[in-house]
């Protein structure tokens, strides 16, 4: 005898169901429909819609007409709800010029519908971004990835609800990065990734609201490098930056900064020390620091002192001569607790002639040393923080490519080696 299973699901109110139908792809949460009468029309009541490619690919030309009636019925339904987010994300389908969607006509929908969050991965972008977007009160997420696009922001851009603005392969015309920023008032998350520098005579974001901020510019492969970098951003918490260094930079007011990220690279063109030095010097209020560059263009005797600075991380490209280099830069950090070194293979050679002072930070903060991709030439420089870090706990040894043999002499030389604080632990990995 067959027993009755109840339906536990179809007993929840509308809202809890649209919500669950909200984190299945879009042809599953219609398919529901076919359940019974109250799960009709519960899909076209679901708070996000999502599009990628994979649709296009049981399309043919007989049915992109039905495809495009769906998608209409869908954001235009009649007492629909508001949207939580709109994606369409396909780099080529949704912009193929054969079967013309309007996928202006669709972000308009989504907008007028108060979406708070648009995510649109689309080649050619820059052609079909309706003005409308630039003044939606509702939106509080924006996520454009626009590969070969020119995005040019209207002069009456308004996102007063806006808090999240990420960019990516994207170029921009005049002054539109700053016209869009300064329009943005609680902006607090900005990313630019890998966006076209060609156009650019200035990265220009004043903004008191923002809290994280990202600019990656591919280390200037390609494109314009005679831009200037002005940053003003009183609370900011977190800035990441990668490019080869630029004309300029001005960083003020910067006070709250905690986590910088930088991976920069020289550039022959322009007074690198200079411009260099200057960028690291708006960044003196940081508690943790991850730098990776090619050379040590870092003028040291022109650094600040870093007096937040607990955490450091260096990652080299490349370059002889690194160790004066370090040894000056620690200097400026005398409450520095953690250093972390990935050094290329040519770096730690000449650590026992360094006619240097000790850093103070070595002699009574620091806790922490890690050494990633070690090779058996380094011993040296293992030895010299051993000599001189007086509070040292732990030294952390990563000796990845090493074969077993080398492994095993380098952990009986490392564990050899005298060491100032007694109670220094050695890990080897």
């Amino acid at each position: 005898m067959a027993m009755c299973v109840e339906d536990r699901i179809s007993s929840f109110p509308d809202h809890i169901l649209c919500h669950i139908l909200s984190f299945l792809p879009i042809e599953e949460a219609v398919r529901t429909s076919i359940i019974s009468t109250k799960w009709r029309y519960l899909f076209a009541s679901i708070s996000t819609i999502k599009f990628d490619g994979h649709l296009m690919r049981g399309l043919t030309d007989r049915n992109v007409d039905s495809f495009k009636n769906f998608v209409d019925r869908l954001l235009k339904f009649p007492d629909q709800v508001s949207l939580d987010c709109f994606r369409l994300d396909d780099i080529v389908s949704w912009n193929d010029k054969d079967r013309n969607f309007d996928v202006s006509d669709w972000i308009c929908a989504a907008l007028c519908r108060g979406v708070k969050e648009i995510d649109l991965d689309l080649d050619n972008l820059g052609d079909i971004l309706p003005a409308l977007l630039f003044t939606c009160h509702s939106l509080v997420t924006l996520k454009l990835v626009a590969v070969g696009s020119e995005i040019t922001v209207p002069s009456d851009v308004c996102l007063g609800n806006l808090k999240t603005l990420q960019l990516r392969n994207a170029s921009f015309v005049g002054d539109s990065i700053h016209r869009l920023i300064s329009n943005c008032h609680v902006l607090e998350d900005l990313a630019f990734i890998h966006c076209d520098s060609d156009y650019l005579r200035e990265v220009n974001i004043q903004s008191p609201s923002l809290k994280r901020l990202v600019l990656d510019f591919d280390l200037g492969e390609s494109g314009n490098l005679d831009y200037v970098v002005v940053i003003n951003a009183p609370n900011l918490v977190y800035f990441q930056y990668t490019d080869a260094v630029v004309e300029g930079y001005t960083l003020t007011n910067m006070k709250s900064l905690e986590k910088a990220r930088l991976n920069i690279c020289e550039n022959d063109s322009i007074d690198c020390e200079t411009s260099a030095t200057h960028l690291i010097q708006g960044i003196r209020n940081v508690r943790s620091l991850s730098l990776t560059t090619d050379e040590a263009i870092f003028r040291t005797s022109q650094l600040p002192i870093f007096h937040n600075l607990i955490e450091f991380e260096y990652g080299g490209h490349g370059f002889n001569g690194i160790e004066t280099w370090l040894v000056e830069f620690l200097h400026c950090a005398p409450n520095l607790e953690t250093l972390n070194l990935n050094f290329p293979v040519e770096a730690g050679t000449r650590w026992k002639a360094l006619p240097i002072e000790v850093p103070s930070c070595l002699s009574f903060h620091l806790k922490e040393i890690e050494i990633s991709c070690f090779v058996t030439h380094m011993i040296e420089m293992v030895s010299y923080f051993l000599d001189n870090a007086m509070v040292l706990e732990n030294l952390i040894i990563r000796t990845k490519g090493l074969s077993v043999t080398q492994t095993r002499k380098v952990s009986n030389q490392l564990l050899q080696l005298l060491k100032s604080s007694k109670k220094c632990l050695i890990v080897i990995l």
